[in-house]
């Protein structure tokens, strides 16, 4: 017993010290995935709330005017885009450089009499393509001048409203997607690292001297399988400094789940891959299956975007696919703190995929 789990132990070793020569493999493996998180990143990394990039047309000379300009240049909601004209900033809108014109006419912040306080209307301009933008944007500067007005006259409204955020505290749009990043390295990891590497292996004889020596099919397998687990901790591992450090990641839950639903991942994905891999001839053969199989999870599991945009019908079925339950675990450990032990629909599916896969690919795994 002693020796079989040695031959095992070495196996892996070798295997990985060649996979860490193989540069296709390290691409697809760690690269790929992190260009998606900085991609995804750069999108969600940070919540901007609503902010926008406006063009301001200022046609009065009030002294109002001026002032109220350079407060609202101070906001942190937007980011001036300089502009010549009116016709200027709105070409620039249908450029998409601009999302809204803020007009004030020659009467705006002027006084109708001696005793008058200034008054005037600001003229929004947004693109009907956009137009909730431009909505947003006027109501939050009705707010403000609503603020003004109070301050000039003196009088409250008598109506108000005050918004709550049903989010949870400390949590950013990043916390939410991060998972999908996730579960797209274990889906990397598992399809195409493997499928270019094994093929390749058979394609180069690898297979066939292995085959002659007394290993046995378990051994080179489980040798793989530890090879590819030390990999995929090692890739998630990368992934997790990157999105911590870089994009501020917020970990919600539990070290030990987190960690433990990893490992079922890897597992699980390394079963497809072998699957596949194990039963081609060579690349020719493994890449377009590979493509056929893993396209489908990438995009209905939840990897780039939620699976509740989908329609009902397509929501059950996509939650059925092996790669979804891995992305929802980790997205209840990540954001609602959930512990292993409150995923037990999902580490069923994952249980069942994990058996049927690894029956399939013991049953079509072949040395040439």
């Amino acid at each position: 017993m002693k020796q079989y789990f040695n031959v095992i132990f070495r196996l892996a070793y070798v295997l990985t010290k060649r996979f860490f020569r193989d540069k296709v493999a390290m691409f697809f493996t760690l690269v790929f995935p992190l260009i998606f998180l900085f991609v995804f990143g750069s999108l969600f990394g940070k919540d901007r709330g609503a902010k926008f990039d406006l063009a301001i047309i200022n046609q009065s000379q009030s002294a109002f005017t001026q002032k109220f300009i350079t407060d609202l240049k101070k906001s942190d909601f937007i980011t001036e885009k300089p502009v010549t004209s009116l016709d200027d900033a709105k070409e620039k809108m249908g450029r998409g450089e601009v999302d809204t014109i803020l007009l004030l006419p020659p009467q705006f912040g002027q006084q109708s009499g001696d005793n008058q306080p200034p008054g005037g209307q600001a003229i929004v301009y947004y693109d009907p393509g956009n137009a909730q933008t431009g909505q947003t944007f006027a109501s939050i500067l009705s707010g403000i001048l609503g603020g003004v007005n109070e301050q000039i006259t003196g009088q409250k409204p008598l109506f108000t409203v005050t918004q709550q955020s049903t989010g949870k505290e400390g949590l950013s749009s990043f916390d939410y997607i991060f998972s999908g990043m996730l579960g797209f390295t274990l889906l990397s990891l598992g399809f195409f690292g493997l499928t270019n590497s094994l093929p390749s292996m058979k394609k180069e004889g690898v297979l066939r001297r292995l085959r002659s020596t007394p290993i046995r099919t378990s051994q080179f397998i489980l040798g793989n399988a530890l090879n590819y687990l030390a990999i995929g901790i090692t890739a998630i591992t990368i992934m997790f400094i990157v999105g911590i450090t870089v994009f501020k990641f917020n970990m919600q839950g539990d070290y030990p789940s987190f960690i433990a639903l990893v490992i079922m991942g890897t597992i699980l994905m390394f079963g497809f891959g072998l699957a596949i891999a194990g039963w081609a001839k060579n690349e020719n053969q493994a890449a377009p299956l590979a493509n056929l199989v893993a396209f489908p999870m990438m995009f209905l599991s939840g990897t780039f975007f939620p699976r509740f945009l989908m329609p009902q019908w397509l929501q059950n079925a996509a939650g059925l696919l092996p790669l979804s339950p891995i992305i929802d675990g980790f997205r209840f450990i990540f954001t609602e703190n959930k512990t292993l032990f409150d995923l037990g629909p999902q580490l069923l599916i994952i249980g069942v995929w994990t058996v049927v896969i690894y029956v399939l690919a013991f049953r079509l795994f072949r040395w040439e």
